[in-house]
């Protein structure tokens, strides 16, 4: 760990208030290629028991820091190799840790483009520059006649090119620039208009037609969807501040009090030039793109939060499925899955219009669901859903519960090289119906399969950072299933391949080798697969399961090497390891304290409880059935004052989108979630949780609906 204030430990440490010791040791681990969830999980005393979002926070930052380390000795060997690199100047650029500041540093020495000030430069102007800057000059104009030559005709041409000069001064000064940059971002608005002749085309954006806030208050959504409206040339933005004001703050800077009045008004011409013409815009710019990155980072922090809770919904489990993808014109496609979801059989089915052949609909159901020993019904949320649930709701099936699942991202899936691989004979519209059975079965394991931007949840995420937005979805979705857990022996490719220290190529290997082997009988065993080395073994075993193994612990997330503690915890209380997992009682009897040490900790000790009481345990909660009203099949039955059964399938800065059981979701905004202030929709609502909701609002022509859980009980 370096002891100098400016490292990057210290840096982080200071930026987040973690103790710099444990942002050095995860640094330190990540650069050894320990992954975050076994960072997370497994070396809590060495890191102080940080969670994955601390750990992936100093990794993302830490990368910053070094580029920003690149960045510095650029500038620095660009600078000396021009001869311009003083001492002072030197400690400037090394204690600078603001990208803009230290751009505002390089800004004199940038190699530039032929501009109107080095023309003037080229022209013989700067002594003449340097003369009206100093304001002792009382009349400039005779002072410019001796700089008169072949570019330069007269004095008023000569003054002018001075001005130039002036003005890129001005443009690089550090002072002026930050001055500048403090009055952005304290006192900017952003405005947008309608462009004159789009207003229909723009119909969505009526909001922002003539839009104006303070830029410091504008919300994520609001920001991106403006932008978004500017994108298609359908809005025009701008983000200002007062004039009069901001150049009011820079003439003390240049002009001097008691300066010869002739050459200060050309200096406070030169300031006003250099703000309007090449400050302003470089700060308007500067200061649109850190607006973006802090919507984008709010838009991607919601996008990250809506992902995890939809990987994280409750499954059914290991039950024999009829998932069914209802359609009306091309009827709805049926398969059969059993419990570990392999595909039994398919069939289409027409119980709705056109066709509406619902006695050899109800016919092939009955005799699907007998001859398969079906335990669920995984409907699909999409075109035709209620009136095809409706349908199943007037069949007699005993102890068969229906199921309604999200088809977002279905047909990606079903398009996709994964799915053709794992059905090459099957069309889109059966893996289509395999993929929502499987998605009641196990969420988690279906849906990696699919780009996490497909699935639907979150806004504007095509408007992002594509590369922050990718980082921040595969963590979530690492997190995710390293949280959980995989059976090495069932877990597809895509869902091993997001195993700490796993990847897509190892990941192939295994299911290979599986495929030629058998099943691995331990998670020792796993060793023996292509190129698993050490390291690779070390990250990954711990979140690899192996149900049917001999060892009870390779079942649990207690990672190998800590078998020999706990074997030795159940020699000392006299029992076998079988026989104090089998007795939650004779865990009590284990007095932790006895076995800390430099390297294990109570927070790992505790763990170690947690997974010997309920081995193989599943975090998630199991799924439950769910039924909407069956009296709404359309917008037009919706009336206010109506209190409805409906499912959370979308959450945004402003409000939960609720699914009713029609084609269109309603929405309850962030106001309508709480009689007290609601800072973000995900303190009160998560994804997928079952709501009473009532609407206040049904507005027909532009297809919205408004809700509230404002005084409406909960079960």
């Amino acid at each position: 760990m370096s002891d100098t204030p400016n490292s990057i430990s210290a840096i982080i440490a200071r930026e987040n208030g973690i103790p710099e010791k444990s942002v050095a040791a995860t640094i330190k681990l990540l650069q050894e290629g320990a992954t975050i969830p076994f960072i997370s999980r497994y070396r809590k005393e060495i890191t102080g028991s940080l969670d994955e979002t601390a750990i992936f926070a100093i990794d993302t930052r830490a990368q910053e820091l070094a580029e920003l380390s690149d960045r510095k000795s650029y500038i620095l060997d660009t600078i000396e190799s021009q001869g311009n690199l003083s001492a002072e100047l030197e400690e400037k650029i090394i204690n600078c840790f603001d990208p803009n500041l230290l751009e505002d540093l390089y800004l004199p020495f940038k190699p530039r483009k032929r501009t109107r000030a080095q023309i003037a430069r080229e022209n013989g102007l700067e002594p003449l520059a340097k003369i009206i800057m100093a304001q002792t000059c009382a009349n400039p104009l005779d002072a410019a006649k001796k700089f008169i030559g072949e570019n330069v005709p007269d004095a008023d041409t000569a003054i002018s090119g001075a001005s130039d000069i002036m003005a890129e001064w001005i443009n690089e000064s550090e002072a002026a620039r930050s001055r500048v940059r403090d009055q952005f971002k304290r006192f900017a608005t952003i405005t947008s208009k309608v462009i004159k002749g789009k207003e229909e085309d723009a119909y969505n954006y009526t909001t922002y037609f003539n839009y104006s806030a303070p830029l410091n208050r504008c919300s994520s959504h609001n920001y991106l969807a403006i932008r978004r409206g500017e994108s298609e040339g359908l809005l025009r933005v701008s983000i200002v501040v007062d004039e009069e004001r901001m150049l009011n703050r820079l003439y003390p800077i240049f002009v001097k009090r008691n300066g010869a009045p002739a050459s200060a008004d050309l200096v406070s011409a030169a300031v006003a030039d250099a703000y309007k013409r090449l400050t302003r815009p470089a700060i308007e710019n500067e200061t649109a793109s850190e607006a973006k990155a802090k919507a984008d980072t709010t838009a991607i922090e919601t996008f990250s939060s809506n992902l995890r809770q939809l990987l994280l919904a409750s499954p059914l489990g290991s039950k024999r499925i009829l998932a069914i993808d209802p359609g009306f014109r091309t009827g709805c496609k049926v398969v059969c899955l059993d419990g570990n979801g392999n595909l039994l059989c398919h069939d289409v089915i027409y119980p709705t219009p056109p066709k509406n052949d619902t006695h050899e609909a109800a016919h092939t159901i009955f005799k699907l669901v007998m001859e398969h020993d079906i335990e669920a019904i995984a409907l699909g949320n999409g075109t035709a859903s209620r009136e095809t649930e409706r349908f199943l709701r007037t069949m007699s099936l005993p102890d068969v519960n229906i199921f309604i699942v999200s088809e977002n991202g279905a047909s990606i899936y079903s398009a996709s090289k994964v799915a053709r691989d794992e059905f090459p004979d099957k069309d889109v519209t059966v893996r289509g119906a395999v993929s929502i059975g499987r998605r009641l079965m196990d969420p988690l394991a279906e849906l990696v399969k699919i780009d996490p931007k497909s699935i639907g949840v979150g806004q504007y995420q095509h408007d992002v950072d594509q590369t922050r937005l990718k980082a921040a979805l595969d963590m979530t979705v690492k997190s995710c299933v390293n949280s959980v857990g995989v059976d090495v022996n069932t877990a597809s490719r895509q869902l091993l391949s997001y195993v700490s220290g796993i990847g897509d190529s190892l990941a192939g290997n295994i299911v290979a080798y599986r495929a030629a082997n058998g099943d691995f009988l331990s998670r020792e065993a796993v060793k023996k697969v292509p190129r698993m080395g050490p390291k690779a073994f070390e990250q990954a075993a711990g979140f690899l399961r192996v149900p049917t193994g001999s060892n009870i612990l390779d079942h649990t997330a207690v990672h190998p090497e800590r078998y020999g503690l706990v074997r030795k915890m159940a020699a000392d209380i006299g029992k076998s390891l079988e026989e104090i997992v089998s007795t939650p009682s004779l865990i009590k009897e284990i007095d932790l304290t006895k076995y800390i040490d430099r390297e294990t900790g109570i927070e790992t000790l505790t763990d170690i409880i947690h997974e010997l009481e309920k081995p193989g345990r599943d975090p998630r909660q199991e799924a439950e059935a769910f039924a909407f009203d069956d009296n709404i099949n359309d917008i037009t039955d919706l009336k206010a004052g109506m209190v409805l059964p409906g499912i959370v399938n979308n959450i945004t800065d402003f409000g939960a989108f609720i699914d009713l059981g029609i084609h269109k979701s309603g929405l309850i905004h962030v106001s309508q979630l709480s009689e007290k202030r609601v800072k973000h929709p995900s303190e009160v609502v998560k994804l997928h949780q079952k709501l009473t909701v009532k609407v206040i609002e049904v507005d027909l022509k532009r297809d919205r609906i408004a809700l509230t859980l404002r005084d409406v009980p909960q079960n």
